[in-house]
């Protein structure tokens, strides 16, 4: 396996305990990703820690510091995190298991695929795997990742489990918060079937391979253009509001795969008539 993992522990349920290997379940290398460039040499800039009294400092002279009041820190070095220890820092514990249904969207995060490492450890593993396919829920444990212990949810994904990190309470916001200021609008009945038949024709299989960042390839038209030596694209003009033009023919039009009507225009008005001259 090419991939270097992510996280290395056990996964226990109760009494049975099997080496596993976290791997990051996506990748974000297909990104485009720009430097910071001087202008006036096309030199690359570095980023040098400094200290503000005695200038250019190595990283790996620094440690890290929790500020408990204005400018005054607590000091922190490896060896102070490694005496914070929890079973979760190299366990992932299983202890409940769930409805993926009774977990609300907001709170899912990364997922990981969770890999059982090589030797007897397989075994225990499948047990694992096998009986959570036969109950049909979603295990949950804790685990510490990245600095910080996460709930973790887990699922039967084929012969291995994935593992999605869960925000915690105190990290999704309510949404009543946003939409409480939404007014309340009876929406005409007509429309919404109108609205609900070009649903039903735009019905379609979820194919993720269809899906491409028109935004990083206008980057990339942009970069082999200007490596080339020719100027930016085009800028593409914003689409009207929804509120100035007629949203039943709209709809209508839509439903027909026609174009959207177009903007009443205000009546031009007559250029004033010229004087005269006087003979």
């Amino acid at each position: 396996m090419a991939a270097r993992p992510t996280w290395q522990g056990h996964l226990k349920l109760s009494l049975v305990t099997c080496p596993v290997a976290l791997f990051t379940a996506t990748s974000s290398s297909s990104d485009v990703r720009f430097n910071l460039i001087n202008p006036e040499t096309n030199n690359r800039i570095r980023m040098v820690p400094t200290d503000p009294d005695t200038g250019p400092v190595e990283r790996s002279d620094l440690v890290r510091g929790y500020e408990v009041s204005k400018d005054e820190y607590v000091l922190f070095d490896d060896a102070d995190f490694d005496q914070v220890k929890l079973e979760s820092t190299r366990t992932i514990a299983i202890d409940k298991f769930v409805d993926e249904a009774d977990i609300d969207r907001l709170y899912w995060a990364d997922p990981f695929f969770v890999v059982p490492e090589k030797g007897a450890g397989v075994e225990a593993f499948a047990v694992i795997r096998d009986a959570m396919k036969k109950q049909g829920k979603v295990a949950l444990g804790q685990l510490v990742l990245r600095g910080k212990e996460r709930q973790l949810a887990l699922e039967v994904r084929g012969k291995g489990l994935i593992a999605y990190t869960l925000r915690a309470h105190d990290e999704v916001r309510d949404a009543d918060d946003y939409f409480d200021d939404i007014p309340t609008v009876k929406a005409d009945a007509d429309m919404v079937e109108i609205a609900a038949r070009i649903i039903a024709q735009k019905q379609a299989d979820f194919d993720p391979a269809e899906f491409h960042d028109r935004y990083d390839d206008a980057l990339r038209d942009m970069i082999k253009a200007k490596a080339k030596g020719g100027k930016g694209l085009v800028d593409v003009p914003e689409p009207d509001d929804t509120n100035v033009i007629d949203l039943m023919a709209a709809l209508k039009n839509s439903l027909k795969g026609g174009a959207a009507p177009a903007k009443k225009k205000a009546p031009a008005k007559k250029a004033p008539a010229k004087k005269k001259s006087a003979a």
